[in-house]
Parts: structure tokens; sequence; C-alpha cells
């Protein structure tokens, strides 16, 4: 993108009435093909730090078996998929789905959950790597060593600089085998993190938070002081509002709070935040219900804190965010609206609490199997991809955005 030019379009843009809508914005979409099939779900899209674009879904066959695949855009054009790993012994759930991170030398880590034991929620973390003047993926390897038969997920990976990653996972060790918010004599989820280099050897698994949501989908992003990773908190009292540790060279801070909701909820809301960087500036969005009031906000990094969160929408949202940077003062935030006619909905959103106006990218089903649409920015476009539901089958689908003018 030039984004030079991004000013001006912003200045098109802002000024509008927080619920505004623009319902003309439909033909500024543009289709884009892309190589999957027609049991194909569940996508992650990122931007690696090599500065392509990347696409992973899933595709389930006959006899429970699953395949993780990956495509990047090159000339316009989506490559022909690869195959990342298969099973018929995975965990494939819509909140808490398969995805890949790629180091600004073209290194590729992906991971994917397998079942540990017949309980529902009895699966672990598996992670596989794939260097990159290697021609395989190598064998799984599982971050976590408590060997118990708990729920291990909602992991974010993040490129070092070193060839290695930084990890961090919701880990059930402490909660006794029970299912979500279901722990019985159990303690609570934790949140911890682990660094796993090329060669599968893992190093620094910490602690991070000893008690938080139990199936929210955790968030993180490299900033030039370190890592930062969002994720939400759960209080004694059930308050469950959204938190961040970040990590420096003198190792990871202690838990704060992003900002107080008070959304105080006996139960996971499967509804976790993303976060997004650009430069030395942080952004991240969730959703909240507090009050039963369901909003989707989003706050900027100021200093050592969040600023005031900014009300993106406060319609009809059921929240499943999304977030990315435009420029050091503007964040494009997208979610789902559960409306009379469910849809993926966007705006932009200045730091200075200044937005557009709300943009529709599809209609969606409402129900799980929608999944959480994915949104990423990309040599001047904004692209998403999202499971579009039907009779027989599901679909992964995308379209993209023109920003500049």
């Amino acid at each position: 993108m030039k984004w030079r030019y991004l000013p001006l379009l912003l200045l098109l843009t802002f000024c509008t009435s927080p619920e505004s809508e623009d319902t003309e914005s439909e033909h500024l979409l543009e289709p884009v093909t892309i190589p999957v099939s027609e049991n194909s779900s569940l996508p992650h899209l990122i931007k690696g730090a090599d500065n392509r674009l990347y696409l992973s879904w899933v595709e389930k066959r006959d006899s429970n078996w699953v395949d993780l695949k990956f495509s990047t855009i090159m000339d316009d054009q989506w490559s022909k998929p690869e195959l990342i790993a298969s099973g018929n012994d995975w965990f494939v759930n819509w909140a808490d789905y398969p995805m890949i991170a790629v180091d600004s030398k073209g290194n590729k880590i992906a991971h994917y959950l397998a079942k540990s034991a017949a309980g529902t929620y009895s699966y672990d973390v598996n992670l596989i790597l794939k260097p990159k003047d290697s021609t395989k993926w190598s064998s799984p390897v599982i971050p976590h060593k408590d060997s118990t038969p708990t729920e291990h997920g909602f992991v974010t990976m993040l490129p070092n600089n070193d060839g290695s990653f930084l990890l961090s996972w919701l880990d059930g060790r402490n909660t006794g085998g029970g299912g979500h918010g279901d722990h019985g004599s159990g303690g609570a989820m934790t949140i911890r993190s682990a660094v796993i280099d090329l060669q599968g050897n893992l190093s620094e698994e910490t602690e991070l938070d000893g008690r938080v949501c139990d199936c929210c989908q955790t968030g993180g992003v490299m900033t030039p002081e370190g890592a930062m990773i969002v994720y939400r908190d759960r209080s004694v009292d059930e308050v469950r509002d959204m938190a961040f540790v970040t990590k420096t060279d003198s190792g990871w801070s202690q838990p704060k709070l992003v900002a107080q909701d008070n959304w105080n909820i006996a139960g996971c809301p499967v509804n976790g935040p993303r976060i997004a960087g650009y430069r030395s500036t942080v952004a991240t969005a969730w959703y909240t219900s507090a009050l039963s009031r369901p909003k989707v906000k989003v706050a900027f990094k100021e200093g050592e804190d969040f600023s005031e969160p900014i009300t993106v929408d406060s319609s009809s949202p059921v929240g499943r965010v999304d977030i990315a940077m435009l420029n050091d003062q503007t964040a494009i935030v997208s979610w789902v609206d559960g409306g009379e006619t469910p849809a993926i909905k966007y705006r932009i959103v200045n730091q200075n609490g200044s937005m557009s106006s709300v943009k529709t990218v599809a209609k969606i089903s409402e129900s799980r199997g929608s999944g959480f649409p994915q949104m990423e920015i990309f040599e001047g476009y904004v692209y998403f991809s999202w499971t579009e539901l039907n009779e027989k089958n599901t679909t992964v689908k995308m379209v993209k955005i023109r920003l500049s003018i």
C-alpha cells in the first residue's frame, strides 16, 4: 500500500456516528479464488514476518481423517496447497483451530490439537516445524510436559529474531480434567509460555497467569520492546476481562488488565481478544457483554497501559473479532454481527476516537460452524476469510477490499 494516501482515505471516511453503516460498501469487495475443497473450514490468515500472506485451513476426509494445509499468494495467485499434517485422532474445534506462523527467513511452525485420552477435553498441543531449507515437516513436539489428560490449546505462536518461536497456550493441568468451567475439585485454567527452536528443543516454560478463562483465544504481537500476549482473565468472582503480559530482557511482567469492563459471567464466552502492532504502536480488540450490553471495543497502548477503550460497535455484535493496523494511529477492526441478517462487519478506528462508518463484508451464519472470520492487510488490500456453510458441506471463502485511492 502507498501509505502516504491513507490519511486522505481516512479523512473521507471518518467523522461518522458510532452506529452509522455504509450500506453501499459491498461494491468495493473483490472475490478471491483460493485453492480449497468443498469440505474446507477453519481458515487462519496471517502476514508472515517474511512479508508474505499465508492462508491455512483444514479439510475433512472419511474415517475422521483431517488434513491441515496452507497456501501463499504469489503474483496475485494463491499457490498450490501444501499439506502440513494429517490425522484421525485430532480435536477439531470451531474456536480452537490449527494455524501457521512464519519468521523473517521463511522458517515455519504450525500446530494442531490431538486427543490424549478418551475424555472430551483431553488433548495436547502438537507443534511441527519446517525450516526454510527443509523439504518436509518435522515430527510433532508437545510443548507442555505435564502429561495430564486435560485440555491444552488456544495457542499463540510468535517468531523471535533468532530462529526460534515464542509460544503461549491455555493449559488445563490443574483442572482435573473437567470440561470448560466444570472442574469439580480441580483448579483453574492457566496460561503458559515456552520457546521452541527449529530442532524442536523447548526452553523457558513459564506460567504467565494462574487463573484465566477456559476457552477464549489468546493473541500476541512482537513489539520493539518484546512480546506481548493478550487473553481473557478470570477473577475469583468470575469477572472475565481482558489482560496482558509482556516479555522483555528481564523476563515476563505481572498480568495487568487492558480495561475494566467488569463482565461477570459464570462460564466461558468463547470470545478471545486479538492484537496487532505497527512499529511501536499496539492495539487490541475484544468483545464484552458486561451488564448484558454486547460491545466490540478497541484500545491502543499508551506507555505501560492501554488507553480508555473505544466502543467500535454496540448494536448487535456477537464478537469473534479481528484487528489489523493501518498505521501508527489507525486500526481496522472486524467482528460478527448477530442482527436480523448475521454478517461480518468492519470499521476503521483512529486512536483519537474517530471512526469510519460500519461496512459489511459478507452474510454469515451465526452458528459455531462458521468459526472465527479472519482479516489481514497485504499490499494495499484488506483480505477477509471465513467458513461458509450450506446444507451439504463447508467451504472457506475469501474477499479483498482495496484501501488505497
